[in-house]
């Protein structure tokens, strides 16, 4: 029995109480990324196993350790999606959206697993926002999406983030960093652990990404990508800076940043926070420019004919949740009932009812107790619930049409007629936020609100 109730390991519920914070969080990534033209786009949670294998690449560690994967009853090997830019791009060309004006810029919000060790910041199952950016070569490209993610960090208060940016350069360039890459892994091959022993050959860079605490000593005194740049990657790297630099976006070349994806191309970047611990990295992307033409996609024309340039970035909710806290960030208040409607017998929740339901027609968020018990248990319910307002209804009040609304924070009291119930708690209401708008003691003018222009020359 214990076991059907306690969470799996490396998952976590959201509760009631908290689940506020997240829908802040989700609402504030997408208004943002809509403000720089990303539309939201919804894929399947499950992908064919070759899709990860091929676009994030089966020399990481993602796709050799981390994956759920498990075969259907038709025999297909299924994954759970590790990631969000695969699902992505394969839904960019599944549907044409390739055939469409570009850039296609689009966002998502979604749930990811990864068989990881559990830790503050890093669950098996975690929830990510990202958005991908396809069909733009330009260095403004690469600058515009940092610019989003900062522009979601300030706007969620979030502070002291350092900003790191590297170049990975393009296949040219990073054939001859790879040779330099083998030169120096090979004199300590003994040294790595067996995961990496398979990797010099195949992918050197990603013995640069490898968690094991040797492999990760060792990778300090590798050769540096920087130094093996083309002139082309150069120049785009330059551009870059001068980019954020226009932005006012702070910036530090931090040369071991590599990724842990494949796909990468040019530049790649992190947002980087001390405030958490040793999973300080907050939000993470690049530059893929090869991954669309190695999941067979078509050419751009209006490109010159190169396969289609991409870019993107994902940050993990849970970290930046965490990060938030741990910073004091706020946080709207939780939403809380408008009404609590106390009744008391047959004829008065009759009355209940309806008035619960003209108040939620009108937008309100009315509540009456299910289980009609006695008047002070019901409004102790209220009062958990943290209601605004409540109204206790009986047979009296029920012949009259009358009763008393009362405020929950002052505890003021005002008579109100029930057959226009809706109409009265409008004004009432209405009347109390506008008493909580008062300056220096001065009642607060409701017509100023519509008064615009100079003053008048009297003044």
């Amino acid at each position: 029995m214990a076991l059907i109730t306690k969470a799996i390991k490396g998952t976590k519920d959201v509760l009631p109480k908290d689940v506020h914070k997240n829908q802040y969080i989700e609402a504030t990534a997408l208004d943002i990324a809509s403000k720089f033209g990303y539309k939201e786009i919804r894929t399947p949670v499950f992908e064919h196993t070759e899709l990860f294998q091929r676009g994030v690449g089966d020399t990481t560690d993602v796709v050799q350790k981390e994956m759920y994967t498990f075969d259907d009853k038709g025999g297909r090997s299924i994954t759970l999606r590790p990631e969000g830019t695969a699902g992505a791009v394969r839904s960019y060309l599944e549907n044409g959206l390739c055939n469409e004006a570009l850039p296609q810029k689009v966002c998502y919000l979604i749930s990811c697993y990864r068989y990881e060790k559990p830790q503050a910041g890093r669950l098996r199952e975690f929830h990510q926002f990202g958005v991908e950016c396809f069909g733009s070569a330009s260095p403004l490209a690469d600058a515009e999406i940092i610019a989003l993610a900062k522009s979601l960090f300030d706007t969620l208060g979030v502070k002291d983030l350092s900003l790191e940016i590297n170049s990975i350069g393009c296949p040219t360039c990073r054939a001859e960093y790879h040779k330099a890459l083998k030169e120096y892994f090979s004199s300590r091959k003994d040294e790595l652990c067996d995961t990496c022993k398979s990797r010099l050959d195949r992918n050197p860079m990603r013995i640069l990404d490898c968690k094991s605490p040797i492999c990760h000593e060792i990778a300090e005194g590798a050769p540096v990508v920087i130094d093996y740049l083309c002139d082309e990657c150069k120049e785009h790297f330059e551009n870059v800076q001068k980019y954020l630099k226009a932005q006012n976006i702070e910036y530090t070349i931090n040369p071991q940043i590599v990724r842990g994806l494949d796909y990468y191309t040019k530049t790649v970047f992190e947002f980087v926070s001390n405030s958490i611990g040793a999973q300080g990295t907050v939000c993470g992307g690049g530059r893929y420019d090869g991954l669309i033409a190695q999941m067979g996609g078509p050419s751009v024309p209006s490109l010159g004919g190169q396969h289609t340039p991409s870019l993107g970035f994902a940050m993990g909710i849970e970290r930046l949740m965490l990060l938030m806290e741990a910073q004091g960030c706020e946080f709207p208040e939780a939403e809380k009932p408008d009404l609590f409607i106390v009744a008391l017998g047959e004829k008065a929740t009759l009355k209940a009812v309806e008035i619960a339901k003209d108040m939620r027609e009108e937008g309100f968020s009315a509540l009456l107790d299910l289980n009609q018990r006695s008047v002070r248990a019901q409004m102790k319910y209220a009062d958990k619930l943290g209601a605004k307002f409540n109204v206790v209804i009986g047979d009296n009040e029920v012949e009259t049409k009358t009763a008393k609304l009362k405020n929950m924070q002052t505890g003021e009291e005002t008579e109100i007629n029930l057959d226009t119930f809706v109409n009265g708690f409008y004004s009432i209401s209405l009347n109390e936020q506008l008493a909580d708008l008062e300056i220096n003691g001065e009642e607060f003018d409701f017509n100023s609100l519509f008064c615009f222009g100079n003053k008048s020359d009297e003044e």
